[in-house]
């Protein structure tokens, strides 16, 4: 006789996939923005690394175990304080965007990197699961895909500004370091949108079902509690049977 565990809520699966809904938003606004400046560069920011906070904190409590909650929890303040920084209208200028951004993803992908890192030597070395392996290396992944965009807005100079001239539209344009830091940063949302939700909606092996001994049976409230004598007596049953 076996017996299936428990179903959770709610599952790795769900917080990837919540992660990929806040970067894809994130990524369409910078798209169809005609507008790349730090203002909105940040508030677009603000607004996907609050929610991603809000969604890693709630992860830690709901998804993960007791003993594997520190990174979780550790992202989630990283990636909460990084949003409210943000949101700090007098902080929103060209500098105050490289700064918090750069900082954000070093700091966030670094974390994630050897949280993934030392996830996929423990799932190894004790030969885990296969959901444990994929958990763990989506997160290497991510991380490392973080720390390239603080790497890549680091060779951005910030007072960069590059003017040129379209003759059919018979107008010039001026391209600055903050517009290609903001699609750097959509770029990167866009990227990890569709990561996430490849890894949120890809299938998994269930978890394997534990079999109880055949002599550990559930009670019958009608015929009491199970005895040595009434064990016996159902064993013999079921061989005269």
């Amino acid at each position: 006789m076996t017996k299936a565990p428990a179903d959770r809520t709610l599952d790795v699966r769900h917080v990837q996939l919540a992660r990929a809904a806040v970067a894809a938003i994130a990524a369409v606004m910078v798209t169809f923005s005609p507008d790349h400046s730090a203002a909105v560069g940040l508030s677009i920011f603000s607004g996907f690394a609050f929610l991603g906070g809000i969604v890693l904190l709630l992860a830690a409590w709901q998804v993960y175990p007791a003993g594997g909650r520190s990174a979780t929890v550790t992202l989630g303040v990283l990636f909460a304080a990084a949003g409210m920084a943000a949101s700090v209208a007098q902080l929103r200028t060209v500098t105050m965007f490289f700064v918090i951004v750069i900082a954000w993803a070093l700091t966030t992908g670094l974390v994630e990197t050897v949280a993934g890192a030392r996830g996929l030597r423990a799932a190894r070395r004790a030969q885990g699961r296969d959901a444990a392996r994929s958990e763990s290396r989506d997160a290497l992944t991510v991380g490392i895909l973080t720390l390239v965009l603080g790497l890549a807005l680091l060779l951005v100079p910030t007072q960069y500004a590059l003017k040129y001239t379209i003759d059919e539209a018979n107008a010039t344009f001026t391209l600055t370091g903050i517009i290609i830091g903001v699609g750097v940063f959509g770029g990167y949302a866009a990227i990890l949108a569709v990561y996430l939700a490849i890894a949120g909606f890809s299938p998994r092996k269930p978890a394997p079902v534990t079999p109880q001994p055949p002599d550990r049976v559930a009670a019958d409230p009608a015929s009491g509690p199970i005895t040595p004598a009434s064990r016996a007596a159902a064993t013999d049953e079921r061989s005269q049977r």
